[in-house]
C-alpha cells in the first residue's frame, strides 16, 4: 500500500493519491492534473477512482480532466447533484483498490454532500481516514459554505457536522491516521493547525471540536468567530458542482504573447485587468499603468480571487517564463478570461519608452523620522483586524485589504494626505498600493518589511493593543 499527499501551499490544500497492486485512486485533485498523471506512470499504475469529499468552494478540482485523461470514475457521497456523471455513492459503499479498499462515510455539515472515506489495508483493518473539510488538525470545517437549501441555516448544518462528528468520527480507532483536505491558512476553517496530518487519537485529546460538549455547545463553538468567507468561494464551487472547460484550452488561451503596440491596443479598447505578478521587489521600481500587483510569491491565487473580478478579462505581466505557471495557478480558483501576456514583460514595455509608474518604499526608520514633523501623515495599516487589534502604531488607521477593492474605502482622504502603507511583511501593502494607485490615488510610501521592521524598532514609535477586540 502506497499513499502520497500532495500538499499546495500557496492553497493549503492536500490531495491525496493511493495506491495497491497497480491501482491508484486520487482524492480531492487541484485543476492540473500533470502531476498525479506523472505519479501514475512512475509507479507503473492505473488510476480507477477519483474520488471528491464535497464541492470545494476554495480552488476548481480536477476531476473532469483528470477522468478524461485516465478514463477514472469519479465517486461523490450522498446526496449529490453534477452538471456531469459522476458516481453518487451509499453511505457505507465499498470500493476496491487492489487488495485495500475505501469505504464512503457520509458526514453531512461542511456541505450536504460532503463524505469522508475510510482506508481498509490488506488484512481489513482501519488505517487511516481522509475527511475532507469535515475534520481537520484542530479544526472542523466551516458550516456556512454550503450551496444549500434554502430551509437550512448555517445553524442547522452545523448541528449536522455534530451529528457527523459523534456518529461517524469518534468511535473510529485512535490509531487511524488523520488526512485532511488542508492545513493552516485556509479560509475553509476557523483555526487550523500547523501540521497536515494527525491521528484520530490525537484529534479527540485536542480538537476542541471532539470534546465532551452538548450539540448547542458544539453549534455555537463552530460558528463563533467566522469571518466573511473570501467573494471567489461560491464561484468555485457552483464551477465544481456544473464543470469547466479544460485546463489545457484555458492554458492555450492565455499563452498568446502581445507585443507593447498590441499590450496598449487591449488596454485602450476593453475593460480589462492588467495583473502584475512579477515579484515585489520589481514591481515597485517600475510597472504599466493601472497594473494590479499580485506576486507569485505570496498566496497568489487566494488573494487573486478574493480581489479581480471574474468577469473581466485578464492581460498579464509576467516575469519571462512565468507565463504559465501564473495561468494554472489563476485557474485554480477559477479565472478562465485571459487575453494573453506582454511578450518581453516590462522590461520591453520600458524599451519602447512608455510611459510607467512605480511605487515608493521607505524604511521604518525614515516613517519613525517622519511622523512628529509631518500634519498630512496617515499611515495605514493593511493587515486584518485580529492582527491590528494584537499590536499596531498608535497613529495608524486600520484598512485590511480586501477592503481596498471599494474605491470608497478612500473617500475620507484628500490629495494633501500623505499616506504610508504597510502590512506584515510587505506582500500585502505593494498589492494595497498598487489598488490605490489604479484609484487615482498616488501620494503613497511603502513600508518596507512591514510590521516585522517597524516593531524591531519598537523604541521609536508609539504602540498600542486593541483590548477590546482581543476579548
Amino acid at each position: 500500500m502506497y499513499i502520497q499527499q500532495l500538499y499546495t501551499g500557496c492553497l493549503s490544500e492536500a490531495a491525496y493519491y493511493i495506491e495497491n497492486d497497480g491501482e491508484a485512486a486520487v482524492i480531492d485533485p487541484l485543476r492540473d492534473i500533470d502531476e498525479y498523471l506523472q505519479l501514475a506512470q512512475d509507479r507503473k499504475s492505473k488510476i480507477k477512482y477519483i474520488f471528491e469529499t464535497h464541492f470545494h468552494a476554495d480552488f476548481v478540482s480536477g476531476h473532469l480532466d483528470l477522468a478524461a485523461a485516465t478514463g477514472a470514475t469519479i465517486i461523490y457521497g450522498p446526496e449529490t447533484i453534477t452538471g456531469f456523471p459522476v458516481l453518487v455513492a451509499k453511505d457505507g459503499e465499498i470500493f476496491s483498490l487492489g487488495k485495500i479498499s475505501i469505504e464512503v462515510l457520509h458526514t453531512p455539515g461542511h456541505t450536504l454532500e460532503s463524505s469522508c472515506y475510510l482506508l481498509k489495508d490488506e488484512n481489513k483493518k482501519d488505517h487511516a481516514i481522509f475527511t475532507g473539510d469535515t475534520l481537520f488538525v484542530g479544526d472542523v470545517g466551516r458550516p456556512d459554505l454550503a450551496q444549500k437549501a434554502e430551509v437550512l441555516t448555517t445553524s442547522d448544518l452545523a448541528g449536522m457536522l455534530y451529528e457527523s462528528i459523534q456518529k461517524k468520527i469518534m468511535p473510529l480507532a485512535d490509531d487511524i491516521i488523520l488526512y485532511p483536505a488542508h492545513g493552516a491558512g485556509s479560509s475553509c476553517g476557523k483555526n487550523l493547525g500547523p501540521e497536515t496530518f494527525s491521528s484520530i487519537g490525537e484529534q479527540k485529546q485536542s480538537n476542541y471540536a471532539l470534546q465532551q460538549q452538548t450539540k448547542e455547545d458544539f453549534i455555537k463553538a463552530v460558528m463563533e468567530g467566522l469571518s466573511l468567507p473570501p467573494q471567489y468561494f461560491p464561484i468555485n464551487a457552483k464551477i465544481n458542482k456544473e464543470g469547466y472547460e479544460s485546463i489545457n484550452a484555458l492554458t492555450e488561451k492565455g499563452l498568446k504573447p502581445l507585443t507593447v503596440d498590441a499590450f496598449k491596443s487591449k488596454i485602450k479598447n476593453e475593460d480589462l485587468t492588467i495583473l502584475d505578478t512579477r515579484n515585489a521587489s520589481l514591481f515597485i521600481n517600475g510597472f504599466v499603468p493601472g497594473s494590479v500587483f499580485i506576486g507569485l510569491e505570496g498566496r497568489f491565487a487566494e488573494w487573486a480571487g478574493s480581489l479581480l473580478p471574474f468577469t473581466k478579462p485578464i492581460l498579464l505581466v509576467t516575469e519571462e517564463g512565468k507565463e504559465k505557471e501564473t495561468i494554472i495557478r489563476l485557474a485554480r480558483v477559477g479565472f478562465e478570461k485571459f487575453e494573453g501576456y506582454l511578450q518581453g514583460s516590462f522590461e520591453a514595455w520600458k524599451a519602447a519608452g512608455e510611459r510607467f509608474d512605480l511605487l515608493i518604499s521607505v524604511e521604518a526608520d525614515e516613517l519613525a523620522m517622519d511622523i512628529p514633523f509631518d500634519e498630512n501623515l496617515v499611515v495605514v495599516d493593511v493587515r486584518k483586524e485580529a492582527e491590528y487589534a494584537d499590536g499596531h502604531l498608535k497613529q495608524a488607521i486600520n484598512i485590511p485589504l480586501l477592503e481596498l477593492v471599494d474605491p470608497g474605502s478612500m473617500a475620507n482622504f484628500d490629495d494633501h494626505h500623505n499616506i504610508y502603507l504597510h502590512c506584515a511583511a510587505g506582500y500585502r501593502s505593494v498589492i494595497a498600493s498598487s489598488l490605490l494607485k489604479r484609484q487615482g490615488i498616488h501620494n503613497i510610501r511603502n513600508i518596507e518589511g512591514g510590521w516585522n521592521k517597524i516593531i524591531e524598532l519598537k523604541d521609536k514609535f508609539e504602540i498600542e493593543k486593541s483590548i477590546e477586540v482581543l476579548n
